[in-house]
């Protein structure tokens, strides 16, 4: 996102009400809606609140509603983040700061122009072109998404979710190569597997996909970039553990160490503490942190690991790898165009591990 500062009126001085709104109460006969995770956590009123939030000079914290809150027990899954990263993190961000001053400076010189939305479609039509997937998913672009980009299915067809506000063109691509060339060829190629459907995976005993899963798809947004840092990975693994322990406001200040611009602090801070009603306690959403814990599992083995395999097996850990490998069924199943050359492609991610800052030595503590 551009360096962009919030502009605040002259009600700005005005403290805001410390009332907790209240959630609109449901129609008697209206029944509790299954609606998945990142729906049910996201807020309804995360607009009106990040507004009230700027008016008061960052020391308010919001109080989110949410019209389909998930179940308390899926909250409490994804609430106990963990620290065993955080000197990696903190190592990968001090590493972009140094460089560049400012994750904004980085942000402009690494990131490039801002896209059109007809940019942005034309980009993306090339890149499903190329992987000779154009009959194969549909595209959403969107201004409303909480990610930059997600897979999921729409009346059963896989489809692309793009958020079109302020995508730079150096990372439009990672984008595609994280979302099309990670999940869903994984995906694709998980169908053609013994352990396609939940029963077999659970009969055989398979560890969960995640954190490998993600960590893939992270090492693939940075892949190709002139400058390979995981900022991104490492800044919501950091975010997540501090929610633990912080309110809104004190999260939002202490990742002024690293970010400037308060519209972008917002996001990473809503991220973190979405799923939670009372922002003024503790708590937050775990989950981000898979992206920066799968990268360094996966950095740790990069000499070692088979990652052409690791894709064509589907949805599987790669501590799950040597086991299945002899079982792979690869007759219909695909890689990306980027990891058809293996030898460029481990070029690639040894660039990765050079630029973050980490070594064998630091590797060697990950799991």
């Amino acid at each position: 996102m551009p360096a962009v500062k919030a502009r605040l009126s002259s009600s700005a001085l005005e403290q805001p009400a410390r009332i907790s709104p209240i959630p609109p109460p449901r129609a008697p006969n209206e029944r509790r809606k299954k609606v998945p995770l990142l729906t049910a956590i996201k807020p309804e009123n995360e607009k009106t609140e990040r507004e009230r939030f700027m008016r008061a000079h960052f020391i308010y914290n919001p109080f989110f509603i949410y019209r389909y809150p998930a179940e308390i027990s899926v909250i409490e899954k994804y609430n106990q983040p963990s620290d065993r990263y955080m000197f990696q993190a903190e190592l990968i961000m001090e590493k972009t700061i140094e460089r560049y001053g400012s994750y904004e400076v980085f942000e402009e010189i690494t990131g490039g122009s801002i896209l059109s939305r007809p940019q942005i479609c034309s980009l993306v039509k090339k890149y499903l072109k190329k992987e000779d997937l154009e009959s194969h998913i549909s595209v959403n672009l969107s201004e409303d998404l909480m990610s930059r980009g997600s897979m999921t299915l729409v009346k059963g067809r896989p489809t692309l979710n793009v958020r079109i506000v302020n995508l730079r063109e150096q990372w439009a691509g990672g984008l595609l190569r994280h979302e099309i060339g990670t999940h869903y060829l994984r995906s694709w190629n998980n169908q053609f597997q013994l352990w396609g459907n939940s029963k077999t995976r659970k009969e055989m005993g398979l560890r969960p996909f995640n954190p490998t899963e993600e960590g893939l798809a992270s090492l693939h947004s940075v892949l190709n970039r002139p400058d390979p840092l995981m900022w991104r990975a490492a800044l919501l693994y950091y975010t997540a553990y501090k929610a633990s322990i912080m309110s809104f406001k004190e999260l939002f200040h202490d990742l002024g160490r690293y970010v400037t611009n308060p519209l972008v602090r917002w996001d990473y801070c809503m991220r973190a503490k979405r799923g939670q009603s009372d922002t003024s306690k503790p708590g937050g959403f775990s989950k981000d942190q898979v992206y920066l814990d799968g990268a360094l599992q996966i950095l740790k083995r990069r000499h070692t690991l088979n990652f052409s395999l690791l894709t064509r097996l589907g949805k599987i850990s790669h501590k799950d790898l040597e086991n299945l490998q002899d079982l792979c069924q690869d007759e219909h199943t695909r890689v990306p165009g980027f990891m058809k050359d293996m030898t460029i492609y481990r070029k690639y991610i040894d660039r990765i591990v050079e630029a973050n800052g980490l070594t064998d030595d630091i590797l060697e503590e990950v799991e």
